[in-house]
């Protein structure tokens, strides 16, 4: 038996799919792969409040 997916969980891999989709749409036709993550911030950052 194997468990339902969480509705939180369901809808955060939703939301990453449809970047990685949009993000593949935007650079189409590129050589570099697409990159969904954020980079960590920077000093510069520093006033910038981040989830996840």
């Amino acid at each position: 038996m194997t468990a339902k997916p969480k509705p939180r969980e369901d809808a955060e891999k939703r939301q990453l799919d449809e970047a990685l989709e949009e993000g593949l749409e935007e650079t189409f036709p590129g050589s570099d792969p697409v990159n969904v993550t954020q980079p960590p911030p920077s000093k510069a950052d520093h006033h910038v409040k981040r989830s996840g």
